[in-house]
């Protein structure tokens, strides 16, 4: 596979900068209570997973995803103003302030959600896979799944049933080392996740860094040629998250703070892209200076737009609920 241009590093640059600035902004603004809600779970540190994978989809292909959304959201395109609003509980959100934080959707896009059930994702993608391969089309889904999903009687229902019936799906586990505050090892028997998919018969590439944008999007290249075609593929990404399960869980106690401080110091997946950028092309610090000032500016206009939309009303509250 040809390296990647400068172009497209620094489009994947932009995009995992926007999702982080989001998603830090988002925990800010949850702390004042200007985004509301039970749980808000953040992507930050996990970005080169989305932005990688997603960039190999057409239009016409697939994403569905549990409740860490917002960064899949951002990487698929939906515009930040839109789920900035959803996350304010706005009418004008992708969901019109009924779904929240875990629950985006932009039919536009073909981006699926955002579901708050451990797993409940999985037999949809099975769902949404067996229309192209029903009407001969190449289209193919692309299911993120957390690693705490994955012993889950939902994950081997899912998976089981795509190999029976060959459908064009990636898997992608997004391991990132925590099941809600339980190590992978201390909850699975089989902590290599990757290698579940030897039990459905299915083709795995096995387990990639999920800090490395290149990375990421060369095999998920390789799965999604494979997967139009040829049926499911498995992979697991390892990454890691920076913040607890949801913003309001405590996850790092002083065991665990040298663990976080190693992995934002060493193999954060933005100083990982960066670098690798002015290691390969000279004079781009200036594009990757202003590249962080957009984001910032893109994220304050989301805000800001959020903030002035309006709340939905009671006829918005009763819609959507039967069908004529």
């Amino acid at each position: 596979m040809a390296k990647p241009t400068k172009e497209k590093l620094l489009e994947w640059y932009r995009q995992m900068v926007l999702i982080r600035e989001f998603e830090e902004t988002c925990n800010n603004l949850y702390a004042q209570k200007r985004i509301t809600g039970v749980y808000l779970h953040l992507y930050s540190g996990q970005e080169a997973v989305g932005v990688g994978a997603i960039a190999n989809l057409r239009p016409d292909d697939h994403v569905i995803t549990a409740y860490r959304d917002h960064g899949t959201a951002l990487a698929r395109g939906v515009d930040p103003k839109l789920i900035m609003a959803e996350m304010m509980g706005k009418k004008t959100g992708t969901s019109g302030g009924k779904g929240g934080s875990m629950h985006l959707a932009s039919r536009e896009h073909n981006f699926w959600g955002g579901y708050a059930i451990v797993g409940g994702h999985l037999p949809l993608a099975v769902g949404i896979a067996m229309e192209p391969r029903y009407n001969d089309k190449d289209a193919v889904v692309l299911c993120f799944i957390g690693d705490g999903a994955s012993n889950n009687g939902y994950f081997h229902e899912s998976l089981n049933m795509s190999a029976i019936w060959n459908l064009p799906i990636v898997w992608l586990i997004e391991n990132n080392v925590y099941g809600m505050g339980t190590r992978v090892e201390d909850a699975s028997g089989q902590p290599e996740l990757y290698k579940r998919a030897d039990s459905y018969g299915m083709k795995t590439l096995g387990r990639i860094d999920g800090q490395n944008v290149i990375e990421v999007h060369e095999a998920v290249s390789q799965a999604v040629d494979y997967a139009r075609t040829d049926g499911p593929v498995l992979i697991e990404a390892l990454t890691y998250r920076y913040r607890g399960h949801g913003v309001s869980d405590r996850q790092y106690d002083d065991r665990l703070s040298e663990e976080l401080e190693h992995w934002k110091t060493y193999q954060d997946p933005i100083t990982i892209l960066g670098n690798h950028i002015k290691e390969r092309f000279k004079n781009v610090e200036k594009d990757l200076q202003r590249i962080e000032h957009e984001a910032r500016d893109i994220v304050k206009d989301a805000v800001d737009y959020a903030e002035q939309s309006p709340a939905p009303g009671y006829e918005d509250l009763i819609s959507n609920v039967y069908v004529k």
